[in-house]
């Protein structure tokens, strides 16, 4: 015989409770109505709700217990706030959009990642300004926009300002900006007087049109990292250096880790801890000029060594020939050549290091 349990609501703060000793197998539920009469207001029970328990009930203590009722034994009005909903991997709101200084890096960054490029249309007025329209939804996106400004500097780094402004504006969740090559991070300090911090600018262009973070490779200096109010992801290009030099088998006492100017000190040591903590050499540079460097002398033994560079960046590669040169005159038995943005302006001294 089924048994039921009833609560019916009444005027007073108690309920009366029937009880039997099996168990239901349905549960249905009925409003109750509030009716009032004359000057004086009382409740009047219209209808009941009625359970039917799945499992016993358990008078432990002596008073009883009611269990959990299945999920679809509820009506629909209450279903909504008990079952949530699985986010399956291809719903993920993650968006890439490349933009027009470096498109193969971006190509290739995406098939690592197993996603689409999002569509953007990028273009140029007559007069040279930059138009950016985003061609699908952002809308509570996790959005990455892969831009370097490499050169032409001024010309790349205003376009990543727009498709920042043109993803703020289209209501993007977060909005992070991958710059693989930092424009204008070699101006982070003042040398002389009256001259400007050119980055710290950059990094407030970049924070006021609404990034939200920026992922940048290899900075110049580590402090143009404390030049955003953002979040900065700063990753290192060493790990794929590391891996170069141990495919060419150099025993580790015939290495010796090279800094090409006595700003590179700190980065040139960091690696040489990686190469079982190989001796540290210097180069003493004199610059007579922006992009002039004229190299003095050495300090460190490098005869009879296998001599590694190591800088951040080649821009006319005078710095990296000059030095490989005075390696060479030093008795350098091999010289290599590391950095991890080659810009490459300029090709005599190119010529110079093949």
């Amino acid at each position: 015989m089924a048994s039921s349990l009833a609560v019916q609501s009444s005027p007073t703060p108690t309920a009366s409770f029937f009880m039997s000793s099996s168990s239901l197998s349905r549960c249905s539920f009925a409003h109750t109505s509030l009716s009032f009469n004359g000057p004086r207001s009382r409740m009047a029970p219209r209808n009941t709700i009625k359970c039917d328990i799945s499992e016993p009930l358990n008078f432990g203590n002596g008073k009883p217990t009611i269990p959990v009722l299945n999920d679809r034994t509820l009506p629909k009005f209450l279903e909504y706030p008990r079952v949530g909903k699985t986010v399956s991997r291809k719903d993920i709101r993650l968006k890439l959009f490349s933009g027009t200084a470096n498109p193969s890096l971006s190509q290739e960054i995406a098939r690592y990642m197993g996603l689409e490029l999002g569509k953007i249309n990028i273009k140029r007025f007559a007069d040279g300004e930059i138009y950016v329209k985003l061609q699908e939804s952002v809308r509570g996106c996790d959005v990455f926009l892969l831009q370097p400004t490499c050169p032409p500097a001024n010309e790349n780094l205003m376009e990543l300002l727009i498709m920042i402004d043109a993803c703020r504006r289209a209501s993007a969740k977060n909005i992070t900006a991958v710059i693989p090559y930092f424009g204008y991070a070699r101006a982070d300090r003042k040398t002389q007087g009256r001259e400007s911090i050119a980055a710290k600018l950059v990094a407030n262009l970049i924070t006021e049109a609404g990034a939200n973070r920026v992922l940048a490779c290899d900075l110049h200096s580590g402090q143009s990292m404390g030049y955003f109010d953002i979040p900065v992801d700063h990753v290192y290009g060493q790990p794929v250096i590391l891996d170069y030099l141990a495919s060419k088998r150099i025993c580790s006492s015939d290495l010796v880790v090279v800094s090409p100017d006595v700003g590179g000190v700190a980065r040139a040591r960091a690696f040489a801890k990686k190469l079982s903590d190989a001796p540290l050499a210097i180069v003493d540079k004199r610059r007579h000029g922006h992009n002039v460097a004229e190299v003095m002398n050495l300090i460190g033994d490098v005869k009879g060594k296998v001599a590694v560079m190591v800088d951040d960046m080649i821009d006319t590669a005078g710095t990296i020939a000059n030095g490989a040169a005075l390696l060479h005159e030093e008795g350098a038995r091999e010289v290599y050549a590391c950095c991890t943005h080659a810009v490459f302006r300029y090709s005599a001294h190119l010529i110079f290091l093949i």
